[in-house]
């Protein structure tokens, strides 16, 4: 059957939960400018399967209208009922860069409990390059939850600030190789001559991704 801006409205207005998931699924079939247009039919769906699906297309959907993207993706991190669509509000907002929106994000993130949506969080802060977001990373880097820690050491690295490069001196030695794989990956980005000491300790590590890592170019 082709696929038509009609037939997947029809989906999307059915009263059966399936149509309605498969019409969200087949928006990305459709022109960016018409499927954004017809995504603001699922956006405000009922069902919160319904909703996570067409708020998570948002990330790419957005770019025809930010401003739009930005009222939608803010309302549901701020007011969805379910975690897993805040999640996916503040993942889209990451990634369509959106610095208007770190008010929001540092709100939400100050008053939650769920570390799923903290991560998100986290992890949008540094995709947006937000300058005030340090003291927010400064935070997650204490938090007692190793995923939210290592998505900070991230962000931090995309944040650019240097006054990172204390923060991660303990991470440097931690046992888990995969979070000093992210610290040698920050490092790198950071750059600067105490990025460097750090780093040269690092391209000695046992293992060999995170050693190869630090010795990739500064400030690459």
């Amino acid at each position: 059957m082709t696929i038509t801006p009609e037939s997947v409205q029809n989906l999307l207005i059915s009263s059966d939960l399936g149509d309605r998931l498969r019409g969200v699924n087949q928006l990305r079939e459709l022109e960016p400018a018409i499927a954004f247009e017809l995504i603001q039919i699922p956006i405000k769906d009922s069902n919160s399967r319904v909703r996570y699906a067409a708020v998570s297309q948002m990330a790419t959907l957005g770019e025809q209208n930010l401003e739009i993207a930005y009222e939608i993706l803010s309302h549901h991190l701020l007011n969805d009922p379910e975690v897993d669509v805040q999640a996916a509000a503040a993942d889209g907002l990451g990634a369509l860069k959106l610095k208007n929106a770190f008010d929001d994000l540092q709100t939400v993130y100050n008053t939650t409990s769920e570390w799923l949506l903290k991560l998100s969080i986290v992890a949008a802060v540094g995709g947006i390059e937000e300058p005030r977001a340090f003291e927010l990373l400064e935070q997650a880097l204490q938090d007692e939850n190793t995923l939210i820690q290592t998505v900070a050491i991230s962000a931090l690295g995309e944040l650019g600030d240097h006054r990172a490069i204390p923060l991660l001196v303990p991470f440097v030695t931690n046992s888990d190789w995969q979070v000093r794989y992210r610290v040698a990956q920050a490092l790198v980005r950071l750059g600067g001559s105490e990025a460097e000491t750090l780093l040269r300790q690092l391209a000695e590590d046992e293992v060999e991704i995170v050693a190869q890592e630090a010795k990739s170019p500064v400030g690459g």
